[in-house]
């Protein structure tokens, strides 16, 4: 028995040693074929960051969430303005979406999506570029939650698109269409849109003088309503109650010689040139090299300089033009030929002033002297020159070819001149696209707060879960109402209640009256802003919130070794 239980324990030894052995060879041969055969397959380069699923998706929304706080304080007549600093040190002011947004260097790559619909806007309608980055950052916040309980993002999509559309034809439906053939009516209610867009910026104390302006200028326009054909020219000092609509074109003096004092400084009906020739001695070049053998060569050579620069004067006298236009400079010898024969002469003329003044008065840019004829020659009906504060300008009124215009604005800093002209830009947007399309909706949250209770009410009548989806894109628009009452110091549940009472009971123009600290109609109260504004916002913030949802991994690639700043040297292989 002993014997028996001696040969059953070393035979299970043995098999044990012998599997043990077997297992560790197989596992040796296994490493070495996979050595010989096929390698590891690497897709991306080392250092490549990759993150994907649920978690990367709330990173991205609450990047979203990030950037609209940087901005959000600043909607509406009582917001906020932001002072940015950029890397030269250089300030802006501005409570202007777009502007902020483009001086923000954000480097998260779904936030930039944020910073496209707020330029997408201002390009567009010039008008609601917070209220779109406010809406896109609601939507994301809306369905972070939902994210969170395991809802497919493309659920979501869907139904955000489906909402977007109902909002646009709600939208389409209650808009109040401008009757275009009483002139009287088509300004006031111009005027009114300027206002309500000039309500939040920084000028909202002088904003009746301004719409007036605004109106008057884009008014003056042929029926495309080209915007370069407004020009804005920021002259400083002075109080912003002097500045002024000119009815033409108007650019700062250029650089002079002397004998410009001399020249005339009024025409009337005058034949004006536009040329691209520069009417002085040209420096010769400093590797050029001329050899004379004696100095009647020499003599010959000045001689025939000046000769060539007095031809061109003589043919540019000779087709009777009496203003002389420039791109390229003109000398003290051309600036004293011209005022010896009563003419005006501006050298170095800006090449978009020299642009709005062909488009207005006719003409064509000659690189040449020698085929000036009335055919290319531009005419206005009044030219002249005239002292705004410290500066001089050139006023070209009545200019045949195109209706064009010029604004002078008079200010204090030059933070504030820009950001007025940035609030100036803004209304005339908004009047252009008002011209266009005919039709206003009142402001102040009151079409958010419409469209908000129809979504509701539409959502009830689905029985899947997309009801849920449609409630939270219509929660997401009170956003707007909200912060409203926010940026005024009220009591924004309070507000918000009435607001929701009132559209209830069929009051569709019922807003936000930052004035009293309640609320009122909208549309009495002369809040108006065009429906565009309106449309534009919603279908660019509802589509870059599905942009966003819609992404579930972000890959970075690693900067390359040629990142870094530049060897020192002097370029092409050649030593300090």
């Amino acid at each position: 028995m002993l014997l028996f239980s001696l040969c059953f324990v070393c035979l299970n030894l043995s098999s044990r040693v012998s599997f043990t052995l077997t297992w560790s060879v197989g596992l040796k041969n296994f490493e070495s074929k996979l050595r010989k055969g096929q390698p590891q397959i690497i897709l991306m380069k080392e250092g490549t960051d990759s993150s994907q699923g649920k978690p990367q998706l709330i990173s991205n929304i609450n990047a979203c969430a990030a950037v609209v706080d940087a901005i959000r304080t600043t909607l509406g007549p009582r917001g906020m303005d932001k002072l940015i600093v950029d890397t030269k040190g250089q300030a802006t002011i501005s409570n202007d979406g777009a502007t902020i947004m483009k001086q923000l260097d954000i480097v998260h790559p779904a936030a930039k999506i944020l910073v496209d619909i707020a330029k997408s806007q201002d390009a567009e309608v010039g008008d609601g570029t917070t209220t779109v980055v406010l809406l896109a950052g609601q939507f994301l916040e809306q369905c972070k939650t939902l994210i969170e309980e395991g809802v497919h993002p493309h659920a979501i999509i869907r139904a955000f698109r489906r909402a977007t559309n109902l909002a646009i034809e709600k939208i389409n439906e209650i808009a109040v269409k401008i009757n275009k053939k009483d002139p009287v009516e088509l300004r006031s209610i111009l005027a009114k849109c300027a206002g309500t867009s000039l309500n939040s910026k920084l000028i909202h104390q002088q904003k009746d003088f301004f719409a007036q302006m605004v109106v008057d200028a884009v008014m003056s326009l042929d029926s495309l309503l080209p915007l370069d054909m407004i020009g804005i020219k920021k002259v400083p000092g002075g109080a912003l109650e002097e500045s002024r609509l000119v009815d033409g074109v108007a650019f700062k003096k250029t650089f002079s010689y002397a004998g410009f004092e001399m020249q005339p400084k009024h025409y009337e009906n005058p034949k004006i040139a536009l040329l691209n020739i520069e009417l002085e001695l040209k420096a010769e070049r400093d590797n050029a090299e001329i050899r004379v053998n004696n100095v009647e060569e020499y003599q010959k050579i000045v001689d025939t300089e000046w000769n060539i620069l007095y031809q061109k004067l003589d043919l540019i006298h000779k087709s009777g033009a009496k203003v002389v236009l420039s791109k390229l400079p003109i000398g003290d010898v051309a600036t004293q030929y011209f005022a010896d024969r009563d003419m005006f002469c501006a050298g170095r003329v800006v090449d978009e002033d020299m642009k709005r003044t062909i488009k207005a008065c006719g003409g064509a840019i000659m690189s040449t002297a020698h085929d000036l004829d009335d055919s290319v020659l531009g005419t206005c009906q009044l030219f002249e020159e005239k002292q705004i504060g410290a500066e001089r300008f050139n006023f070209f009124n009545g200019c045949p070819q195109a209706k064009t215009c010029t604004i002078v604005l008079r200010g204090g800093a030059e933070q504030f001149l820009e950001e007025t002209e940035r609030s100036l830009h803004d209304a005339i947007m908004i009047v252009r696209r008002a011209l266009k399309h005919d039709a206003v909706v009142a402001g102040g949250g009151a079409v958010e707060l419409e469209v908000s209770k129809h979504l509701r009410e539409y959502s009830r009548s689905i029985a899947s879960k997309e009801q849920l989806f449609l409630a939270a894109y219509a929660k997401a628009l009170e956003v707007i109402p909200r912060q409203l009452c926010d940026n005024a110091g009220f009591d924004s549940t309070t507000i918000l209640n009435k607001l929701r009472a009132r559209h209830a009971e069929g009051g569709k123009w019922y807003g936000v009256d930052v004035m009293n600290e309640d609320i009122a109609d909208n549309f009495i109260a002369c809040v108006w802003e065009p429906a565009l504004v309106k449309i534009n916002a919603l279908t660019a913030a509802s589509e870059a919130a599905c942009l966003i949802l819609s992404v579930d991994e972000t890959i970075k690639s690693p900067r390359s070794s040629t990142d870094g700043p530049p060897m020192p040297g002097r370029g092409r292989g050649r030593p300090m």
